[in-house]
């Protein structure tokens, strides 16, 4: 059936339909890669200053090689014949293309330097490929063999992978980075080398679906013997953990052939050409390039538990922070400073001199509660310094010397808690930034404290009506008692009728008795505002304590949680998850 005929026919259109689906599916596939690639490239952007350059140097190198196969050439197919001394991958070589272009001979190592083949028909492009492999031109020819789907192919024949010359095992393992597959030839007598096994295929189990392995010499095995040895072949590639495509599934190709007679070649030839039609080669390389790298990358942003800065570790640091600066305790302090004032504004007027004489003096001077009740205040409001027993100590400390220990605690803790679960290198970012922001702290917190103070210094800010009232009726009360007692000397002096004494004693009695009585009541009266006033206070102070915590702590670490959360994204694109 001629061309036309393809073309125009029934076939040539069921032709046509699985080309443009395989096109399809190709470009996908493509689409797909590039979008790994993209996500590789912003990975390593992003994790430059969190890990070494060691670690990411191989992915470098994924990128840097899918850039230059891109650029060079996405219709050509590079398929390397590799195999051992003696394994028969230079008469392979030649019976695909059509002529002896490999020398074949008893002398090892037969093959020193890697010869290529082009099949001629093909796209442009295949030049800057070669170049890029390191093949001399005097090693670089036109394939003899007419197969129209091997266009586009690009067929090596590299030096022995266990010549003796360490130059050319280094020049096998220098192409296997660059070429999209590989045809492994073995032989009945060395198909199961441990070279081979532990040194190649093993490693590149996960690049399984470029690569086929081919049982070569099988005209020197009797009977049913080859299909005995292909088992066995099959069951060590197994074992390496190399996936084998069966019924269908992507995988390496395993097939038994001899290249002295030709039997098994031309299947061969058309698993070539059906793969070198689909342009995929290049593709599924590269992907499972960027496999390898994602793998050699799982530890250092897979986290082994979700990575968040939870609630419950955000309000322990805020309490710690609140101990710290003795909020709790400045709080109450503030509520007996409140009901102190309330007290000396309500309080008879005889009270409030009992205060000022010299009963109300310590050692010959004012004690410092009633000379400036927030001293006291900043005694009682600060926390004690732990003592190497870990108990507090009675004696009272500086302010900031005693909230250090407390802070650095806090920060430890809420640092581990967030970077529990992390890669190590996200971990350790997690605990230097934390550890950035703990610097300064402490002395945050003092100022916190100090600001406090100053606020709460004399009371409180607005005198409660209340109080006024009270102290005029105090005042109206001493008034009474004043007149009643005077009334009364005036009785017992005869300066009074003896018939008003009940007149005297009534304001006497009522004055006396009316002023504890509403002091009394004051101080009951007081206890609820004083609560919420020491309560408003510590809430502040609380308050201030945890902004100060935030600012410094808490955020810079949730900058590193969303930091770590944006790269395992990326990630997670870039490994296919």
């Amino acid at each position: 059936m001629g061309e036309g005929a393809l073309r125009g026919g029934p076939g040539g259109a069921r032709s046509g339909a699985y080309e443009r689906v395989a096109e399809r599916s190709r470009g996908a596939r493509t689409a797909e890669l590039r979008a790994r690639l993209d996500a590789l490239r912003e990975l390593i952007a992003l994790s430059r200053t969190r890990l070494d350059g060691e670690t990411l140097d191989e992915a470098g190198r994924v990128l840097d090689a899918a850039r230059d196969r891109y650029r060079l050439s996405g219709q050509h197919t590079v398929v390397a014949i590799a195999g051992a001394t003696g394994s028969g991958k230079s008469s392979l070589f030649n019976a695909l293309v059509g002529a002896s272009r490999s020398q074949v001979g008893a002398r090892r190592p037969t093959t020193s330097e890697a010869v290529a083949c082009v099949w001629p028909g093909g796209p442009p492009g295949s030049e800057g490929l070669l170049d890029r492999l390191g093949v001399p031109d005097r090693r670089r020819n036109l394939a003899l063999d007419g197969t129209p789907e091997l266009r586009g192919l690009i067929l090596l024949d590299l030096p022995d992978h266990d010549s003796a010359d360490t130059e050319n095992r280094a020049q096998v393992d220098r192409m296997l980075k660059l070429v999209d597959a590989v045809i492994w030839v073995v032989d009945p007598e060395k198909y199961a080398d441990g070279v081979l096994h532990e040194r190649y295929l093993r490693p590149l189990a996960g690049y399984a679906e470029v690569m086929f392995v081919v049982l070569n010499q099988v005209d020197r095995l009797p009977g049913d013997a080859a299909d005995q040895v292909v088992d066995d072949l099959r069951r060590l590639l197994d074992e390496d953990g190399l996936a084998l495509g069966e019924h269908g599934e992507p995988g390496a190709a395993v097939l038994a052939l001899s290249a002295a007679t030709g039997s098994g070649v031309g299947e061969l030839r058309d698993a070539l050409g059906q793969f070198v039609a689909e342009r995929g080669a290049a593709d599924r390389r590269l992907a499972a390039d960027v496999d390898a790298a994602a793998e050699r990358l799982r530890s250092a942003y897979v986290a082994q538990s979700r990575v968040a800065l939870t609630e419950r570790a955000r309000a322990e640091f805020e309490d710690r922070l609140a101990d710290a600066v003795g909020a709790v305790a400045t709080g109450r302090a503030v509520e007996r400073d409140w009901l102190r004032h309330a007290d000396r504004a309500c309080g008879s007027p005889w009270s409030r001199l009992r205060r000022r004489g010299p009963m109300g003096r310590r050692g010959g001077r004012r004690s410092d509660t009633s000379a400036d009740p927030s001293r006291s205040l900043a005694r009682q409001g600060r926390p004690r310094q732990p003592d190497a027993a870990g108990a507090y100590a009675g004696k009272q400390t500086d302010g900031r010397a005693a909230a250090r220990p407390v802070v650095e605690q806090a920060v430890r803790t809420v640092a581990g808690e967030a970077a529990h679960g992390l890669p190590a290198p996200w971990a350790h970012a997690v605990r230097e930034a934390a550890g950035r922001g703990a610097a300064g702290l402490p002395q945050a917190l003092d100022k916190v404290t100090a600001d406090a103070e100053q606020s709460l210094r004399g009371g409180p800010a607005g005198r409660p009506r209340w109080w006024t009232v009270a102290a005029a009726l105090q005042g109206l009360l001493l008034v009474l008692q004043v007149v009643g007692v005077l009334s009364l000397l005036g009785v017992a002096a005869g300066v009074v009728e003896p018939e008003a004494w009940f007149s005297a004693l009534l304001p006497a009695v009522i004055g006396s008795v009316g002023g504890p009585a509403l002091a009394w009541l004051c101080r009951v009266a007081a206890r609820g505002p004083a609560r919420r006033y020491g309560q408003e206070a510590e809430r502040r102070l609380r308050s201030a304590a945890a902004g100060c915590g935030r600012a410094r702590v808490l955020e810079p670490v949730a900058a590193e949680l969303l930091r770590y959360r944006e790269v395992r994204e990326q990630y997670a694109v870039a490994s296919g998850a």
